[in-house]
């Protein structure tokens, strides 16, 4: 069984639980209550002299300057009072100013302000040295300050020592050509050819070849040319380097025509295309080894194109001795080459006559005894027999006239009207034909 508790006892007990519990905890609550106030007191203090305190307007910008030129780093304070504005690089902790003083010894460096609110930082002539944090500091306790940040740009430049220059190679040999550029940013180098024309490059034509180093895999002539480094990084300028590629190899010819036709007493000009580099030596030579020199009869001529060279003979008034073999050739220091052009007459071109084609109307005039009335009445007949042996005379007359061409008698007719007209026509176009031979110019 369990002890039996009075009702007095119980009551009892509740109470000096109720005792001991205002007993400890009503102190704490006073205690909390009054802590809080002083709190409250102390925050609204420091609010009323953070108000007071110097405090930054504007954060400083960082700036960026070429190398060579004037930064200028500002630091606004408003509500400075007796307090003081320094300057400090922050990676090196070097004090640069105090207030109206500078303490650096870099004469580069200079201050200027504005009534009390604003303070500059001058560095003049800009070094890649001066690059980094700058701190703007109020001696507060704690201390209070600002960073920004100096960045210095370098335009690109090239390393001559370092970058290739010009280049003579043989044919089919491998060529690098290398650029060393610097500069901050890191500069960005492609290759290009200076006259434009596309590279061929790792089997493809391209126009530009990015990084400091072009490669070429058995250079041949086609690759030869100036050659244009461009280096760049945004900061202008930006900066080439020529370098020149010569590829040497011996000479080469070709002959559009290696068969020239001429007639007496033409012009003709014989040509060749010749390929080489070092330069070639070109002339002309005759079928015998002879050396052709430009005069009245011949006129050599050679005009250059990098490589190339165009050959031209020129042979005026050509004569029966001029027709044969005729040889161009080209020599350098790796080689020679020649090519046989052959000259052959050709017939002269046929002058176009102008024939004057003459018409004669005959009408023939009876001389002698008008002895057949049947001839005499014919007004076709042109025939006329004449004397007393069987002759007959033809004449030519413009008219009635006596005084005509008069030509020699072929005879009487022997069959009658018909047969003599025939005839007379026939000898008519003969007469026409011996005429126009007669006045053909010769």
């Amino acid at each position: 069984m369990w002890p039996h508790r009075s009702p007095g006892r119980s009551w009892r007990t509740s109470f000096v639980l109720i005792f001991i519990v205002q007993l400890i905890f009503i102190p704490l609550l006073a205690t909390g209550r009054r802590a809080r106030n002083v709190e409250t007191v102390k925050s609204v203090e420091e609010f009323n002299n953070e108000a007071l305190m110097p405090r930054f307007a504007e954060p400083i910008q960082n700036v960026t300057v070429t190398i060579g030129r004037d930064a200028l780093l500002a630091c606004v304070v408003d509500n400075l009072r007796n307090y003081k504005v320094a300057w400090v690089r922050v990676d090196t902790q070097t004090i640069l100013s105090i207030h109206h003083n500078v303490i650096t010894q870099n004469p580069r460096i200079s201050l200027s302000y504005n009534d009390h609110r604003s303070w500059y930082l001058h560095i003049k002539n800009v070094q890649e040295a001066d690059r980094g944090w700058y701190m703007c500091q109020v001696n507060t306790d704690p201390m209070r300050s600002r960073k920004g940040y100096l960045q210095v740009v370098v335009p690109p430049s090239i390393v001559d020592k370092e970058t290739s220059t010009d280049l003579v190679v043989r044919e089919t040999v491998n060529v690098t050509l290398t650029c060393k550029a610097v500069g901050y940013p890191e500069p960005y180098v492609m290759w290009r050819r200076e006259d434009g024309d596309d590279i061929f490059y790792n089997g493809e034509n391209v126009n530009v070849v990015d990084g400091e180093v072009l490669h070429i895999t058995k250079v041949s002539r086609l690759h030869m040319g100036a050659y244009l480094c461009i280096a760049s990084n945004g900061v202008p300028p930006s900066i080439s380097k020529r370098v020149e590629l010569r590829v040497q190899f011996p000479p080469m010819l070709s002959i559009p025509n290696q068969l020239e036709g001429a007639y007496i007493g033409q012009d003709v000009s014989l040509e060749c295309h010749t390929e080489a580099y070092p330069t070639s030596i070109n002339y002309w030579t005759t079928e015998s080894g002879d050396m052709i020199v430009s005069g009245d009869k011949y006129e050599a001529v050679s005009v250059d194109n990098g490589y190339n060279k165009y050959m031209m003979l020129k042979i005026r008034s050509v004569s029966s001795t001029d027709f044969g073999s005729y040889q161009c050739v080209a020599k350098n220091s790796l080689g020679e080459t020649d090519g046989l052009i052959k000259l052959d007459e050709i017939p002269a071109p046929s002058t176009t006559t102008t024939s004057t084609v003459i018409t004669t109307t005959t009408n023939v005039k009876k001389k002698g005894r008008l002895n057949n009335k049947q001839w005499r009445d014919r007004p076709s007949d042109n025939l006329v027999p004449q004397g007393d042996h069987g002759t007959s005379e033809w004449r030519e007359t413009a008219g009635d006239d006596d005084d005509g061409y008069t030509l020699p008698s072929l005879g009487p007719p022997r069959d009658g009207g018909d047969s003599l007209m025939r005839k007379s026509s026939i000898f008519d176009v003969m007469l026409v034909i011996c005429l126009a031979i007669t006045l053909q110019p010769r």
